[in-house]
C-alpha cells in the first residue's frame, strides 16, 4: 500500500501496530493532538510470570491537560525505565532470542531521551532494524482533525478495543510464548513478545 497512514507515537507498540506498518511502509505519527490518557502512547502490554502485565510510563505535561504529544516530557525522578527494564528482562530472559536482541533496547532503557516521542521513536527504529523493514517515520507540522479515511489509524488501536482494519479484524495466529505452560495464548502484545520468542520468525508471523 502507497497511502500513507496515521499513527499515533506507541510505547513498544502492539503487534496490530508493527502489521499496519509494515502493509504501508510509510507511517505518519501525529505530533500536535492534545495528549490523552491510557493508551498506546505510553503503555505497552508483556506476558510475564503473574499474566499479563501493562507497563506505563509516567510523563510530565509542560502545559497541563492542554500539553501536545510532542511536548510531553518522560518522568526522571522514579526510575520507571530501570524498573521496566527490570520488569521486561524478568519476563524474557528464558526466551528463545532474548540474548539476541537484548542489548539493542537495553541501551535505550539506561539513557533515555528526554521526550516521550523521541524515546518511542528510538525503540521503534530498533524494533524496524531487528525486523529487517524499512518504514519510513514521518511527523505532523500541523494538528490533523480525526477523519473516518482507512489510513487513519490514531484512534482504531487503542488497548481498550479490537481493532478492525476495513472491515477485516486482524488474524492472530498463535505462537509459542514464554509461559505457554501456564496461561493461553494472549494476542496483540508488544512487538518485544513476538522477538524475543520468535527471532528471525517473527517477519514470517507479521
Amino acid at each position: 500500500m502507497e497511502n500513507p497512514i496515521l499513527l499515533s507515537t506507541a510505547y513498544l507498540p502492539p503487534i496490530e501496530y508493527i502489521i499496519q506498518c509494515m502493509n504501508h511502509k510509510t507511517i505518519t505519527i501525529e505530533l500536535l493532538e492534545t495528549f490523552p490518557k491510557q493508551t498506546y502512547r505510553n503503555r505497552c502490554h508483556i506476558a510475564t510470570a503473574n499474566g499479563l502485565l501493562a507497563l506505563t510510563i509516567p510523563v510530565k505535561k509542560p502545559n497541563g491537560n492542554h500539553t501536545p504529544t510532542q511536548d510531553i516530557l518522560l518522568e526522571t525522578n522514579n526510575r520507571w525505565n530501570i524498573i521496566h527494564w527490570r520488569a521486561i528482562h524478568s519476563a524474557y530472559s528464558h526466551s528463545p532470542y532474548f540474548l539476541y536482541y537484548s542489548d539493542a533496547f537495553e541501551g535505550i532503557y539506561r539513557n533515555p531521551p528526554k521526550t516521550l516521542v523521541e524515546f518511542n521513536e528510538a525503540l521503534l527504529k530498533v524494533i524496524f532494524k531487528l525486523l529487517k523493514v524499512e518504514v519510513e517515520i514521518k511527523y505532523t507540522n500541523d494538528f490533523v482533525s480525526i477523519t473516518n479515511s482507512t489510513t487513519d489509524l490514531r484512534n482504531l488501536i487503542h488497548p481498550k478495543q479490537t481493532f478492525d482494519y476495513q472491515s477485516k479484524p486482524v488474524d492472530f495466529k498463535m505462537y509459542t510464548q514464554t509461559f505457554n505452560n501456564k496461561y493461553p495464548f494472549i494476542p496483540n502484545l508488544s512487538i518485544i513478545d513476538l522477538l524475543f520468542n520468535e527471532g528471525s520468525s517473527s517477519l514470517d508471523y507479521l
